[in-house]
């Protein structure tokens, strides 16, 4: 008798007939790990360690996969199957007396697309191993391989099926592979184009693109009353960048020099990382024609093509030149390999903020030199200008005073300390009190607020509650500004409501999902949320999009590596900050983890002299975190170094 394990729902061992089969749960878990190891097999500590976690006692957890083992031995000799067999340390799954759903990389690479795409949407359309739940860490790592190998495969397999597809059956079986794609990577630019691609297809494109183009007119209807008679948009702009590194200090801005002026775009020459230097060539002539096609809008400049070639080729004065000319916005290029394709990578940098407002990447590989590389520069020109006009919308009714304190103000935002927050919250009041409802005010005042609660440790509810009025006043002020949504996630991830906080942090990144800040938020909310693997991939798109990111990203990353168990880890992400004495706690309890208590006792130390009160228990019963597990590993890292 044929028996068959599935993943894709609910777990289970299945007779040839559809028929449920019983046998013990841990063992078809330990099963599905096997399938998806080399040669079918894993040591005893591995198994223990993927069933019942790292922190479980060794020798009663070993003891527990012998009776594991043997009980299913036994059930399957009274199936009269020999699936599973041991010998001495090592643990096998034999794959040719047992079938199995589990999807696995390259098993299936001869299978006729389409049939291998029908399967695919069919297991797909369940959540695997829907009904397992396990704490273990090496399962939720392996559970997130999983999901990203089975994304990756229906992605490869849709790609060569949409070449392929003539018959409305197989166009119907591409749209819904394409929805469940869509729904496991909403925001990844290669997924959306082929999405697009093939509801064109079908003559679907059009009710997607008339979706995005009134989202489109209804931000600019907000700012219709706010333009020229001769079309011009209206901002304001200071004559110098905030950006100057004395403007901590002094007030190198006063008011009177803010005055109206259209953004202004500097387009710098392609950084060509490529093995192929010959594909330089192509991506200059596909910046000079995003150049040109930027003349045709009549809301923005352009540095012409000349200069913004020399300046490329002088970094050490770009940021002088940007500043004398008022450059407000900077689209950087750079080639590079991705595996074995040359792509253009293309991102819209806000320099007065040095704030990513939008990026892409395009293929460069078997290009037609003159036809595609106009559609590509077309496609950039007007997703790189729709950007610019969304951006200045929120800039456009600005009272010049309260832009140049609230400029100030972020620049004390930069270093996460308490004079700093609190410097920075007294030019937002300053800023707020000649404009109210200054949206980008209201949220960075509330980032004030959380922040100085995680800073003082104090579980002070009074902050997280202020935090969380006027992150919502920003939201009511202005709904389609991402900062709003991102700082009410954070006010609300402190006081633990969990759901409401992922669900606000959605809507930031989808407001604006190449905002490296926002998506770095968005990365620490899963953390809390104990889905550290989840974080961590957030994490690493934020600090692709903002390499010189502040040290909040590289602290978000350590936590999320510490709660993987990856401590070494968690301290090399530490060590990229600025000030990483702000993580002490959390070197403190990768040290300490790491069976260095001499180094633990060092942090220990540093954080008392300015922490005298700390307590263990008090600050972990205020620090949000959804899972049990996630808690505990935090309190036994902190007590080992002495806290």
């Amino acid at each position: 008798m044929a028996f068959v394990l599935k993943t894709f729902g609910r777990l289970q061992l299945v007779d040839e007939d559809g028929n449920d089969v019983a046998f013990p749960e841990k063992g078809l878990l330990l099963l599905a790990y096997l399938f998806t190891t080399d040669q079918g097999s894993a040591d005893r500590a591995t198994l223990v360690s993927f069933l019942w976690g790292g922190d479980a006692d060794r020798d009663d957890t070993l003891a527990t996969l012998r009776k594991l083992i043997s009980r299913m031995k036994a059930r399957q000799i009274e199936l009269g199957i020999n699936i599973l067999s041991s010998q001495g340390n090592m643990v096998t799954v034999d794959r040719e007396s047992l079938s199995s759903d589990i999807l696995l990389s390259g098993t299936e690479e001869e299978v006729e697309p389409f049939s291998r795409l029908k399967l695919l949407v069919k297991l797909m359309n369940q959540p695997f191993l829907e009904s397992v739940h396990s704490h273990s860490r090496r399962f939720q790592l392996w559970l997130a391989e999983r999901e990203i190998s089975h994304i990756a495969l229906l992605g490869s397999t849709l790609r060569a099926a949409s070449r392929l597809a003539q018959s409305p059956k197989e166009s119907e079986l591409l749209r819904k592979a394409a929805v469940i794609l869509f729904r496991a990577e909403p925001k990844d630019p290669d997924t959306l184009q082929m999405l697009i691609e093939i509801f064109q297809a079908e003559d679907e494109v059009a009710s997607l693109r008339n979706h995005f183009e009134q989202r489109r007119n209804a931000i600019l209807r907000g700012t219709a009353a706010r333009t020229r008679p001769d079309g011009d948009a209206i901002s304001l702009r200071p004559t110098s960048s905030p950006s100057m590194p004395k403007l901590e200090t002094a007030f190198p801005l006063e008011p009177q020099d803010i005055r109206i002026a259209i953004p202004r775009l500097v387009l710098l020459p392609p950084k060509n990382q490529s093995a192929r230097p010959q594909v330089g060539f192509l991506a200059a002539s596909l910046v000079e024609d995003i150049t040109i096609g930027f003349c045709a809008f009549n809301s923005l400049e352009v540095i012409a093509p000349y200069s913004a070639v020399q300046i490329g080729h002088h970094v050490e004065t770009q940021k002088a030149f940007f500043e004398r000319h008022r450059v407000n916005y900077i689209l950087d290029t750079r080639i590079s390999n991705t595996g074995d394709e040359v792509t253009l990578f293309a991102q819209l940098i806000f320099f007065d903020q040095n704030q990513i407002v939008w990026a892409e990447r395009f293929s460069l590989d078997h290009m037609d030199l003159v036809k595609d590389r106009r559609v590509v520069a077309r496609r950039i020109a007007l997703s790189v200008s729709s950007e610019i006009e969304r951006h200045e919308a929120l800039r456009e009714d600005l009272n010049p005073i309260a832009y140049h304190r609230y400029l100030v103000g972020r620049r004390h935002l930069a270093r996460l300390t308490l004079p700093n927050l609190r410097r920075a919250r007294k030019e937002m009041k300053a800023a707020l009190s000649v404009s109210p409802d200054f949206a980008p005010a209201l949220s960075s005042m509330a980032r004030t607020y959380s922040k100085e609660w995680l800073l003082t440790a104090r579980g002070d509810i009074e902050l997280l509650q202020t935090a969380e009025s006027l992150a919502k006043q920003a939201t009511e002020t202005r709904p389609d500004f991402a900062d709003g949504y991102r700082e009410f996630g954070v006010a609300k991830l402190l006081q633990g409501a969990f759901d409401e906080s992922a669900e606000a942090m959605e809507v930031a990144e989808s407001l604006a999902p190449h905002y490296a800040d926002v998506i770095a938020d968005y990365a620490d909310t899963l953390v809390h949320c104990s889905l550290p693997a989840m974080a961590l991939r957030k994490i690493e798109r934020a600090i692709e999009l903002n390499p010189l990111g502040p040290d909040t990203y590289f602290w978000t990353g350590a936590g999320a590596n510490y709660a993987l168990g990856e401590f070494e880890a968690s301290l090399d992400y530490i060590g990229q900050m600025a000030d990483p004495s702000l993580a002490d706690r959390l070197s403190a309890a990768s040290w300490a983890m790491l069976g260095r208590q001499d180094k633990a006792r060092i942090f220990v130390r540093r954080f008392r002299e300015g922490n005298p009160d700390f307590d263990v228990d008090k600050w972990l019963s205020a620090v949000p975190s959804k899972e049990q597990w996630h808690k505990d590993l935090y309190r036994e890292g902190l007590k080992k170094a002495g806290f």
